[in-house]
């Protein structure tokens, strides 16, 4: 595990989320360190996607807030609000790409809608985004033309055309067989390692878990919280929590429901 920045580039603090009266987490805390590679695991229904959504501002939470480099996401308005949308970008779960435009043009929106740039800027930017991600040479096709694993590529390059300074992602692996699953996470360790970007991930892939993560929060849907903390393989082989033990040994038993 490499180290990670000690500050915290994102924090939240006594979150409680859930849609209209009903709760999914209850009063949940935990930092992101700058430069490291944070999963959300747990089970089925937990809240994982759910958190993800409150933590980029796409829902409010009933309570708490969502800093993000110091700044309070939920409280802020305008110019203020738009300033921080932009220092994070988004990959989901199945791509959103797009489809009636090339996979440059897609790179290109956070571009045309946040910055000002002249045309051959942001046709040099979708580029370099799409290079970094070794899709330079299809920047021409349509997202049907690619497979499942290049389309998920190009979401990431979109995701980081403004250089933000984290990046989700939701449920990255799913849908790709092992080898372009492995694949993808080699590409996500290199942007890591190489750019410096932080990285949110939201998966229950193993394979996927071990090999990137530097630290994970489990959470738990009877409890509405996180109940593991920590190094992935830290907690497979000296947890006391149950769950988390069947989680990460594979194992069945009683499942929470």
């Amino acid at each position: 595990m490499k180290a990670a920045g000690s500050d915290p580039i994102i924090q939240a603090r006594d979150l409680t989320i859930g849609y209209g009266d009903t709760v999914v987490l209850r009063d949940v805390t935990f930092d992101v360190r700058r430069g490291e590679i944070f999963v959300i695991l747990g089970g089925s229904g937990c809240g994982k996607s759910t958190l993800l959504k409150h933590l980029i501002g796409l829902y409010p939470p009933m309570s708490g807030e969502v800093l993000i480099e110091g700044e309070n996401l939920v409280a802020a308005r305008g110019a203020q609000r738009r300033s921080i949308l932009k220092r994070i970008g988004v990959s989901y779960q199945s791509g959103a790409l797009f489809g009636s435009m090339t996979i440059a043009e897609n790179v290109r929106l956070p571009l045309e809608e946040y910055t000002s740039l002249p045309d051959e800027a942001m046709e040099l930017m979708a580029w370099m985004k799409l290079r970094l991600v070794g899709l330079e040479s299809s920047r021409a096709k349509l997202p049907s033309e690619l497979s499942g694993g290049m389309q998920k590529r190009a979401a990431i390059a979109r995701a980081m055309a403004l250089d933000p300074a984290v990046v989700f992602l939701d449920e990255p692996s799913a849908g790709l067989d092992p080898v372009t699953s492995a694949d993808l996470d080699a590409l996500i360790l290199r942007l890591n390692q190489t750019v410096g970007t932080t990285f949110v991930i939201v998966t229950h892939e193993l394979p996927s878990i071990y090999a990137v993560a530097d630290r994970v929060i489990m959470l738990d849907k009877q409890r509405q919280g996180i109940i593991a903390e920590g190094d992935p393989a830290d907690l497979r082989d000296h947890s006391t929590e149950p769950f988390v033990r069947r989680f990460f040994h594979r194992e069945a038993g009683e499942v929470p429901a």
